[in-house]
This record gives C-alpha cells, structure tokens and sequence, in this order.
C-alpha cells in the first residue's frame, strides 16, 4: 500500500493512515446510497490484489511527470479496478446489470493542491451538458484513489443528504450551464482563482490547518445556510489506497484544497480518478441483494449525523426511492410504507412555499401526495402545480407525478401539448421516467423529438425515449414492437440535428457564463477534439441524448430491436466514421459493441457480420475511450491488445 510521505528535515517518511473513514457494508449499499447520497467501498472489497494500486499509482506518476494525458490507454491497469468484481457488484447493486460508463469524459485523474471549486452539482452529461436531474437511481459517479489519502491532502467535499435538492435554472442564466452552484458568487468574485494554500497563498499557515481562512468560512456558510435537512460540509478522508466512492451526480461537492506542507506536494501527489456511470437495465433485485424493509440506523456511521428525527418530508422520499431502487416501483400503501393522512390540499399549499431554502417542504409535499390515499385527489393538486409558472413548483410537481407512476401517464400527455416549453420538457421526462409504453406514448415523445422548436425540449425527449425502452423491457410487454418504434424515432432524428460549435467557443467565455440564444435553449457544453484532427470542439446536445438512448435499446440485445436492426447499424457505423463530434463518436461504439457483447442472438446473420467487421469499423477513430467499452463487453485483455497499441501509434506516429 503506498504511504503518504512527510519530508522531515530534507528526509522523507512513510505516515500511515491510522483511521480510515467506515466503508459501507453490502447489505447497505442501497440504502445507504439513496439517503445519503454516498457510499464507500474499501480496497480490499474490490476482489482484485491490492499491489494493482501501487502499480496504477506508479504508470500515472510516470505519465504525469511526463506531461502525457493520462487515460486507460497508458495506464491499463485502471480496468482492473473499473472491471474489478467488488465494484462491478456494487454498480449492479445501484443502478443495474449492464451498466454504461460515458465515453471521453472526466475519466482521468484530478489532482488536489492549492484551489478550491466552490460547491456545485455535476453536469450529468459530458463536459457541462445540461439534462434533467433524476431523483431515480440512474446516473452515479465512482471515485478511485490509487493511493492512501490523509486527511490534510485536500479529500473530495462533499454534502451527503443534498441529492434530492436543487436550484432554478431554466430562467437563471448564472445556472444555466449543466452544474448547479450554491454560491455562484464565489465564482463571481474571483475566490476560485485565488490559492488558499501552496508558496503563494496569502494565508497564514495557522488559518489553512484550521481551516479558518475566508474561504473555509464562506464555503462551510454557503453549506449552512441552505438550512437544507442533515446537509453539513464532509470531507471524504481519510481513505486507503485503491478505496471507491460512489455518489450520486445529484450530490452537493467540490474540489478541495490541501493544508499539508505544500513542498511534499510534488513527491507526494493526490490522484483520483473519475467516472461516470448510468443505468441501462431497471431494477431488479433479489431479496438476498438488500433487506426488504427500509430502517434506518439511529446514527450515520459514516457522518456521524443523528437520524433518529427525521421529518416525514425526507422519510416519504427516502421509502420511495429505496423501493424503486429494489423493485422499480414504489412502496405498497400500507402505513408502514407511508401512506399520509394529512390533507391533501394543505400539502398542496406547501408546495406553493416560496425560496431555495423549502426546497425539502416543496418535494417533501409532493412525495407525500403521491403516496396519499386519495390518490385522485392528489393527482389533481399535482396536475395543476406541474403547470405552474413558477420552476420550483413544476419541478417539485414532476418528481411527484413520477411516483405515481404510470397513473401520470394521461397528465404527462397533456403536457406535451403544452404552449410553455418548460411544461413540455417537464411532461417529456416524466414520461421517460413512468409514462406507460404504448404507442401512443411512443408516438407522443417522437414527435416531439423530431418537431418540437425547443434544443431542451428535443434532447429531453431523447433521454425520455431511452428510459421508456428500458422500463418496457423490464416490464414485458409489447417489447419488440415498442423497442423498434423509439430506435425508429432515435435514427430518424440523427437524420436531422446537426452538431454546433461549442458555446464557450461561439461566445468567447467560459462555459460557466454561456448564455442562451437563438440557435439553442440549453447549454450544450464543452467542445474538445483531444488533440485529433478527426474531431472539432463541437456539440450536440440531441444527438448525444439520441445515441445514450440508443445505448440503453442496444444493452437488452440486438433481437429486441426487431426490423430496425440493421439501420440502426448503419446508422451508428455512419457515426463513427463521420461525426466530428467525439462524445457522439464514442456512445456509437458503446452501442455496436453492446450488440455483439450482450446477449447476440444464435443465428443471426446481421449480428455475426457486425462482430466479425467490428475491429474495422473501430479503427475509423484515433482514439479510444476503453474503460467505456470494456464495461459494454469488450474483454479488457483485447482492449490492452488491439486499441492502446492503436492509440500510442496513432498519437505517437
């Protein structure tokens, strides 16, 4: 296990961690997971030997001080973790077999040192592309650390129990971008360039131990004055080397400054790894995977936070989303589970409370009427709130219809048609998310895929489609049909979007302050082309919406997609050899390489082509995003053989 090292009069010594922060027992991942919104894994949970950490630590050391970009591709090993039974089964355990990781994202390490970020939620699709927050389990990120780290080497803030409380950002330009700030001023102000530690830091060395500078104090503020139930700043440390944190992407965090001796950094550095993970299968979990009752432990082992207290606006979501986690549906409506006595037109009134601060209220009511007996009468209060003017009452509104399930089907429909876009895009989603799988729905999300006049709107509706495929498959029902019919819809409209210059580069600022405008409602996010001239900082928000969907279709087997097989091939195929958009460029290979990975269907000529052509068609691209195809399929031994000797020779050559 590798050892932070102290320099002690020019000499260095090994500093062991004595106390490890507490890892999450199996049995408790789910829970653990939808309430706190964080779980830890340790090292030795993985099911791999623990020298694979010093041997990641030592190939990203070597990268790093030789200024390379740091990927699978020269540090291999890394699959070994990504692949690595322990964390395979606790990804299942969240968000399902089969799972996808997003392909050339933030998969490479971080660094801590001298700057903070201030308190943030994350894009939840690459490189600050906005989509819609879901409260489901769909979309985790997983932290790796290859070596020990101290409690002073600046460990990833974090705020457990945030995940299920936003902020307004369709009309709020200053969260306009794909992640949600907390204190947007601080960005505003210029603190995030300012170093808190390290040889130029204005600090003195007794405030940054103590952790008393002003920006310590207005970050633990920003946190404390949300008045948000259980949310407190914590610090993610001390961990051993090779720990795993899942969180949600919905989680309040930030990149932490250190407060250890700044002249160790170099010999010492603090890597992690990031990634992002989203569902593709809907739940499913047999009862040895998790208890079937949800209790709670006096106290949070991990935060120390007393939950003997809390208030039944926190426990209605809590019930749900466990079950959801566990079944894909909520709880039964016996009072064990929640059902609420309390009028349902009082909790109606407190879903009108106004400022960030009711956020929980806002929620908590709509929870509660979705779980409430008088489910008709619920279904009302919801139905007019999802039409209100105001987002937090819509947004509040939408996660309540979703629990009801696909008795908000005809209120979603409705929605579609109406004059208000964010109306729209809230009644898209939530037919994504528990909309019933007819044609009529089907048909309903197409159109708006192909006709709606709204770039949110349209990418919504993409996302929606995917989701709506898997929850049909789970389900049973006119699956080859229905699963035919959204790939039909998805290929069509790559047909018609087109990819844009990135809206940093077109407004000439950062993407925390794009805007806006004529050509697009929502932001897009950041363009790269990695160094290749194959690729242009270009984006699509739609196509990469459509092609994650078809990633989804394309997890539960190419017999699923019936009559559309083969377009959808070609199709994706054309992708891959044209698109000048990397992140579309790379779903299109998660999908033909789940074709041939996931269950292939006996016989099926088209499917034996594709795997036997698939290398070729691979090699249209210089680069690779492997940890991505390795969790669609791909055997981690091929990915080391064939396509990291590829990319070395394509980037060296």
């Amino acid at each position: 296990m590798r050892r932070q090292s102290v320099e002690t009069d020019g000499e260095s010594s090994p500093s062991p961690i004595t106390d490890p922060i507490e890892s999450t027992p199996r049995e408790y991942i789910v829970r653990d997971f939808v309430t706190r919104g964080l779980v830890v894994l340790a090292p030795e949970s993985l099911g791999i030997p623990l020298t694979t950490h010093d041997e990641i630590f030592e190939k990203e050391l070597l990268a790093f001080r030789s200024k390379e970009r740091i990927t699978a591709t020269n540090v291999p090993d890394i699959m070994k973790v990504t692949n690595a039974p322990g964390v395979r089964d606790a990804c299942e355990l969240l968000i399902g077999k089969n799972y996808a990781i997003v392909p050339f994202t933030h998969n490479t390490p971080f660094m801590s040192g001298s700057h903070d970020q201030h308190w943030h939620k994350d894009d939840n699709g690459p490189f600050n592309m906005r989509k819609q927050r879901h409260h489901h389990a769909v979309q985790i990120e997983m932290l790796y650390y290859p070596q020990d780290v101290m409690a002073d080497m600046g460990p990833t803030a974090t705020v457990p129990y945030s995940q299920y409380w936003t902020f307004n950002h369709e009309e709020n330009h200053d969260n306009f971008a794909g992640a949600d700030h907390l204190d947007f001023d601080f960005q505003l102000d210029g603190m995030e360039r300012i170093p808190i530690s390290g040889p130029n830091s204005k600090y003195a060395i007794e405030d940054i131990v103590n952790k008393t500078t002003e920006h310590d104090v207005r970050m633990r503020n920003a946190v404390l004055d949300l008045q948000w139930p259980l949310c407190k700043t914590f610090e993610v440390g001390p961990l051993k080397a090779g720990s795993v944190v899942l969180y949600s992407h919905n989680l309040l965090h930030r990149r932490n400054h250190r407060t250890d001796d700044w002249r160790t950094w170099e010999k010492n550095p603090r890597f992690m790894w990031r990634f992002w993970l989203y569902r593709t299968t809907d739940p499913n979990l047999d009862e040895t995977a998790c208890s079937t009752q949800f209790t709670l432990p006096r106290r949070d082992l991990l935060t120390q936070q007393d939950l003997g207290s809390v208030a039944d606006d926190v426990l209605s979501m809590w019930r749900y989303q466990y079950s959801w986690s566990r079944t894909g549906t909520g709880p039964s409506s016996d009072m064990d589970n929640g059902e609420d006595a309390t009028c349902p037109s009082h909790l109606g009134e407190r879903l009108e409370t106004k400022g960030d601060v009711s956020e929980p209220i806002r929620l908590g009511a709509a929870y509660r009427l979705a779980q409430h007996r008088e489910r008709e009468v619920a279904l009302k209060v919801l139905d007019a709130a999802l039409h209100s003017d105001r987002e937090n009452v819509r947004r509040a509104a939408l996660y309540g219809l979703i629990t009801l399930d696909e008795d908000s089907t005809a209120t979603f429909l409705k929605g579609l048609s109406s004059q208000a876009r964010w109306v729209r895009k809230a009644a898209a989603f939530g037919l994504g998310s528990a909309g019933s799988g007819t044609d009529q729905v089907i048909h309903a999300l197409g159109q708006r895929l192909l006709e709606d006049t709204s770039v949110y709107v349209r990418s919504v509706a993409a996302d929606a489609i995917g989701c709506l495929g898997r929850r049909v498959v789970e389900r049973g029902v006119n699956v080859e049909k229905a699963i035919g019919l959204c790939a039909s819809y998805l290929i069509q409209s790559l047909d018609q979007e087109v990819n844009r210059l990135s809206m940093d580069r077109a407004q000439n600022r950062s993407i925390k302050m794009v805007r806006p405008n004529d050509d697009c409602d929502v932001c897009e996010g950041i363009g790269f082309d990695y160094g290749q001239d194959r690729y242009e900082p270009v984006r699509s928000v739609v196509r990469e919406n459509v092609l994650w969907a078809l990633v989804i279709l394309c997890s539960h087997g190419a017999d699923k997609l019936g009559d559309e097989l083969t377009k959808v091939i070609s199709v994706l195929r054309t992708v891959i050899e044209d698109d000048k958009n990397v992140f579309s460029v790379g779903l299109a290979m998660d999908c033909l390489q789940r074709l041939v990975s996931i269950s292939p269907p006996k016989g099926n000529q088209v499917v034996a082509e594709l795997t036997e052509s698939l290398d070729t068609i691979f090699e249209l691209t210089p680069i690779y995003s492997l940890e991505a195809l390795v969790a669609s399929g791909m055997t981690s031994e091929h990915a080391v053989r064939k396509y990291a000797t590829d990319t070395l020779s394509k980037v060296n050559g």
